[in-house]
C-alpha cells in the first residue's frame, strides 16, 4: 500500500480501534457485541477498517511481514507485540504518541496503554507495519 492510500487505511484503522475502548474483554472474541480478546480486536478492526484479513492468533500475525519495528518507527495503524517468554502472547494497535490499543485481560475492557510503561515496557518486542 502506498502513500496516501496507507495514511488513509492506517487512519480508518485507529478510529475504528478507538471506538472500541471501553469494549469487554471476551477470552475467544471477535466481535463488539461479544468481547474481544487481544487478536480478536486486532483481526477484526483490520477487517472492518481495513478490508484486510489477519491471522486469528498473535503469534501468527507476528510472523507476517519482514521488517520488526523499534518504538521509535512506529506509526499510527502498526501492530506492536509482546512476550512475556520466548513466544510472541499479546498484540495491539500502535495508535501514535506512545499509546497503543488492545484488549488486555479478563475482566478488563478494550483500553489505551503507553508502550513504555509497566508490563508493557518490560515485555514490548517490537512492530509491524501491515498497511
Amino acid at each position: 500500500m502506498a502513500g496516501s492510500a496507507r495514511v488513509d487505511a492506517a487512519n480508518a484503522v485507529l478510529f475504528r480501534a478507538m471506538s472500541l475502548v471501553g469494549t469487554p474483554y471476551r477470552w475467544g472474541g471477535n466481535t463488539p457485541e461479544g468481547g474481544f480478546d487481544c487478536s480478536g480486536l486486532v483481526s477484526y478492526v483490520f477487517s472492518d477498517a481495513a478490508g484486510m484479513s489477519l491471522p486469528r492468533q498473535s503469534a501468527a500475525m507476528a510472523e507476517l511481514g519482514r521488517q520488526r519495528l523499534a518504538p521509535a518507527a512506529l506509526q499510527s495503524g502498526d501492530l506492536v507485540f509482546f512476550a512475556s517468554g520466548r513466544r510472541i502472547d499479546h498484540v495491539g494497535i500502535y495508535v501514535g504518541d506512545g499509546r497503543f490499543v488492545h484488549a488486555p485481560n479478563s475482566g478488563g475492557t478494550v483500553r489505551l496503554d503507553r508502550l513504555d510503561e509497566g508490563w508493557w515496557g518490560q515485555h514490548f518486542r517490537y512492530g509491524k507495519r501491515m498497511l
